[in-house]
């Protein structure tokens, strides 16, 4: 996929997320999400803080937090979760499809995984079946190596991920087989629920 192709792709993760978001019940819009302390609702208002929050804004908030990245988006994410509806925690993302918004690390591949990662963050939690379109997979497994390991937090010393549903692998050592999203999702530090990791060291990966 080149440049074009990947903001298209990016455009429709968003309204695609965003029409899967309006189905949600209030119930699952309070389930906890595979962000380890984030509800539904909070993954969903952090996917679009990019989008709502200029970048002086961000600065200062971020100033706010002592230059902790991570203690200014919980924050934020809890804030924004707590104060806009389900309908607006959607609409944010359907109405900045388009927005150029990416990371402060890392490419326009950055913002695609981002996008996909919390989508899964959600839809995986709550045991929805929603498939990742292959070419927006490809994009992301293409993108994993031991930088973006370290940088997300996914120790995989001794294990080879191979997917079980397209040809691709990585790594050496025990064999930990699901399918490519799954894998992804270990890629970015997540632990998953029972049953969608295959392998010896499945267990190392599994949610308690």
């Amino acid at each position: 996929m080149d440049l074009v192709d990947i903001r298209r792709a990016i455009a429709a993760e968003r309204r695609e997320l965003a029409d899967l978001l309006d189905t949600l019940t209030a119930e699952q819009w309070d389930a906890p999400s595979l962000c380890a302390g984030w509800r539904v609702r909070e993954v969903a208002a952090h996917m679009s803080m990019g989008f709502r929050y200029p970048l002086p804004a961000v600065l200062w908030e971020l100033a706010k937090a002592r230059g902790g990245l991570h203690r200014m988006t919980d924050r934020l994410a809890r804030k924004d979760a707590a104060t806009a509806s389900t309908g607006e925690l959607a609409a944010f993302l359907r109405d900045h499809a388009d927005h150029p918004w990416k990371p402060p690390v890392g490419g326009i591949e950055t913002a695609l995984g981002h996008d996909v990662i919390h989508g899964l963050d959600i839809t995986v939690a709550l045991g929805i079946d929603r498939r990742v379109p292959e070419e927006r997979l490809r994009v992301l497994l293409g993108t994993v190596n031991p930088k973006s390991l370290k940088f997300f937090g996914a120790d995989l010393d001794g294990v080879r991920l191979r997917a079980d549903d397209l040809d691709w692998s990585y790594g050496t050592g025990a064999e930990l087989t699901g399918a490519a999203q799954d894998l992804l999702l270990v890629a970015y530090g997540r632990r998953l629920p029972p049953g969608r990791l295959h392998g010896e060291p499945r267990a190392r990966f599994v949610v308690a």
